[in-house]
């Protein structure tokens, strides 16, 4: 320890002075507006993605424009894992029996493996209709159908 003429005798100033205040306002509104964000999250997703027969009927619509325009690889892509392990791109419109123009008739809600599906009725130019099936994994996806 050093003695000796010190430039300030005083020792040094405490910086905090006044009586503490509590943090608890601010943290509990800190919490709210975390809640109400994730509200509004949960509220508006269906409002942006669209309910899940609306994206059932777009992405069948995407499938069969894919395949009108003899894009097997986005068809393809459109499939669910399952149907892709069956399934080679080249032989998605054979599989799915599209010979023609399909039109997106009817959707309905359904169960498949006790899972949230959608049944999608096609009805093609010929007269003739298919029902496709449409999951979700990592989206709206084409995992089978029925003549």
């Amino acid at each position: 320890m050093s003695t000796g003429p010190f430039l300030y005798d005083d020792g040094p100033a405490p910086l905090h002075t006044g009586t503490p205040r509590s943090a608890r306002g601010l943290i509990l509104a800190v919490l709210g507006g975390t809640v109400a964000v994730a509200l509004a999250m949960a509220v508006g997703l269906p409002l942006v993605k669209g309910s899940p027969q609306e994206q059932a009927r777009e992405v069948t619509g995407v499938f069969l424009d894919a395949l009108g325009q003899g894009d097997t690889e986005t068809a393809y892509l459109l499939l669910c894992t399952a149907e892709r392990a069956r399934v080679a791109p080249e032989d998605v419109a054979e599989a799915y029996g599209v010979t023609g123009a399909g039109e997106v008739a009817a959707v309905r809600a359904a169960e498949v493996d006790g899972e949230a599906a959608q049944r999608v009725r096609i009805g093609w130019a010929d007269g003739g209709s298919s029902t496709v099936t449409v999951v979700s994994e990592d989206g709206p996806r084409i995992c089978g159908t029925t003549g």
